[in-house]
């Protein structure tokens, strides 16, 4: 996998101060896309070892409240099969920091077995974030008013209450 760009002390994609991480490569396409340089999977960096040492010392201060992930797509299957690992030293190292995710599938595309994003990795990743924006950004339903996402049709899903409850919970804040 490869990585277009780690912001430190983010405060756009998601909730408190953050660490972000944009993975490269994705398939979607959405028109008028923001970064459409990371639909490339070889588009700047290789994920290393390195790479998750320097993420998880960013994690640790107090104030950064947790992690990021968009790009591209972090939910191709061959980002997935990077991310997962990492995800896990992440949840392991910092169990009180949260996880949120951006993809431009749906949460029902995610689960679909046999849908392309679906992959062994995929469930596991899932119970492994704790918050899903999800959707592909579509152009006709542009609200700039909208918190964390930049089309009316995309969500913020609670993922934690969404398992305990078994149906689509959104972000509280937004509810």
């Amino acid at each position: 996998m490869y990585y277009g760009e780690i912001k430190n002390c983010d405060i756009a994609n998601g909730t408190g101060v953050r660490v972000t991480l944009f993975v490269s490569g994705c398939t979607n396409h959405c028109e008028h896309c923001f970064q459409p340089e990371t639909w490339d999977f070889q588009y700047g960096s290789p994920f290393t070892r390195e790479t998750e040492d320097e993420l998880l010392a960013m994690l640790e201060p107090d104030y950064i409240n947790g992690l990021t992930l968009l790009g591209g797509e972090p939910f191709e299957p061959e980002n997935q099969h990077a991310l997962l690992p990492f995800l896990r030293r992440v949840k392991e190292r910092y169990p009180d920091k949260d996880i949120w995710a951006f993809t431009g599938f749906t949460l029902e595309e995610l689960h679909g077995q046999g849908a392309y994003p679906n992959c062994g990795e995929t469930e596991e990743i899932l119970a492994l974030i704790d918050v899903l924006v999800d959707g592909r950004y579509v152009e006709a339903q542009k609200d700039l008013s909208l918190q964390f996402r930049g089309s009316a049709n995309q969500r913020i899903i609670d993922l934690n209450r969404t398992k305990e409850q078994g149906h689509i919970v959104l972000w509280p804040e937004l509810v």
